[in-house]
């Protein structure tokens, strides 16, 4: 299904925010292999950019994992890691006080982690990997050779409550009870996205408007924002007929994986717990242990 086709009064704002629609135009995107695609000139810079919200106390294994990162330096990359304190410098320096005060609203790491990749991103341009991703190998040059905007696709089946293949799942009529969007990791960017903007700007709106303690960090500043921007662009796109100049990846696990199980993933710092409020408090976790 075409959602600009099947519901031609719909404007690429209404399919964004729709979320049968949008999932469903994000299937079509990557459904669709006959769009013409735009190559920016500019090469994404060999940076990667990785967040902790405490650098000097980064656990153990998810040290281990991003140390599996060290190759990247043989490709040519600088690999760089913020925390909370040098987040938060980098975007005084590099964006405005609502951006600041948007950052200062996150009410998790995860959330942080999420608005602070945008903001750098979009400044700098490099490539964003989450701390607990494993690196695979893979040949990195063809994420990076043009700036072109690169996300993940994911497929989340509501019946199994767990993720899907996505390749398979574009092709399986039976789409409706799955809901098809993005990533926010990787984020593989030239600077000055468009896309990018558009989440960064969503996102530091709705916690401007938003008090401190909101949960919604999907759809505040995770995959759904990112999602949301990527749907309203491309449909943008669409009304223009014009030429695609991003990319939705299906082979991310050729370069990455992200490890299971880590520590923290059982207690608060794991974002989906903490949302649920199913968190087992990291005092009690160390007693136990």
């Amino acid at each position: 299904m075409d959602p600009t086709k099947e519901s031609p009064h719909h404007s690429p704002t209404e399919i964004a925010a729709d979320d049968h629609l949008r999932s469903q135009y994000v299937r079509q995107l990557l459904g669709d292999h006959s769009r013409q695609q735009l190559s920016p000139e500019d090469a994404a810079p060999r940076v990667l950019v990785q967040f902790w919200d405490d650098a000097d106390n980064v656990p153990s294994d998810v040290r281990a994992c991003m140390e599996t990162w060290a190759p990247m330096k043989v490709l040519g990359f600088t690999r760089l890691l913020f925390d909370d304190s040098s987040a938060r410098r980098f975007i005084n320096k590099h964006l405005d006080t609502s951006h600041v005060a948007a950052f200062d609203a996150c009410t998790h790491p995860a959330m942080r982690a999420d608005y602070f990749r945008l903001c750098y991103v979009l400044r700098q341009g490099g490539v964003y990997v989450d701390a607990d991703d494993e690196y695979q190998g893979g040949d990195f040059e063809a994420l990076v050779h043009d700036g072109r905007l690169r996300v993940q696709a994911l497929c989340y089946d509501i019946a199994s409550d767990g993720m899907v293949d996505v390749a398979s799942a574009i092709t399986d009529e039976a789409y409706d009870g799955r809901i098809f969007y993005v990533n926010n990791n990787p984020l593989i960017a030239g600077p000055a996205n468009p896309v990018i903007a558009l989440a960064l700007a969503n996102a530091t709106e709705a916690l401007t408007r938003r008090p401190q303690g909101a949960r919604g960090i999907q759809s505040l500043t995770g995959p759904g924002n990112l999602t949301t921007a990527l749907v309203q662009y491309a449909a943008e796109i669409d009304v223009l007929g014009g030429a695609y100049d991003f990319e939705v990846l299906m082979n991310w696990d050729d370069f990455a994986v992200s490890k299971w199980p880590l520590a923290y993933r059982d207690d608060e710092r794991n974002w989906r717990n903490w949302v649920r409020g199913e968190t087992i408090p990291r005092s009690e976790k160390e007693e136990r242990s």
